[in-house]
């Protein structure tokens, strides 16, 4: 059986997927964003006169995953059990990196991308001054647990990232 678009019903029309009829589980998911940054820009992070860049940022990826549900249409709000996101300085940029947890009916895939796409914006937005030309690249979801569709792990592909160490 072909798959199909969940979020839309017979007549094509948008909706809210009903999950009513399934039972709470743990799930989790993790999604990824890269920022890429002129090496001046970098230098200058820990100098940012607005606060540490990339902790508020941390904090704002962490409060965006709460929210997730007020900012994308179709998403159920859910209860989160934990939420991380962890900043990684590379070569050419920051790498962010977003987790989270819940019991319940539907997943949290959009909970992680919207924490990683957050604390990206607001990498960009802590640093812009410096830069306008700052990139947010390679959001994805880089991994999924539970659920009716199972597990899932992204293959790992060519990165435009490279670390620092």
């Amino acid at each position: 059986m072909p798959k199909k678009l969940s979020h839309y019903d017979k007549t094509g029309r948008a909706q809210m997927v009903d999950v009513s009829g399934k039972s709470a589980t743990i799930r989790t998911a993790a999604a990824s964003a890269f920022v890429a940054m002129q090496p001046t820009v970098l230098k200058a992070l820990p100098q940012n006169p607005k606060g540490d860049p990339l902790e508020v940022a941390r904090l704002a990826g962490i409060m965006a995953a709460k929210k997730t549900s007020e900012l994308i249409p179709m998403c159920h709000a859910i209860p989160l059990s934990h939420v991380a996101v962890d900043i990684t300085v590379c070569e050419n940029g920051v790498l962010i990196a977003s987790e989270a947890t819940t019991r319940a009916e539907t997943g949290v895939e959009m909970e992680a991308l919207v924490a990683a796409s957050v604390a990206a914006l607001t990498v960009y937005d802590m640093c812009k001054a410096l830069d306008k030309g700052i990139e947010i690249r390679e959001v994805v979801l880089t991994c999924k647990t539970g659920g009716k569709s199972g597990d899932w792990v992204r293959h790992p592909q060519r990165s435009t990232i490279r670390s620092s160490r």
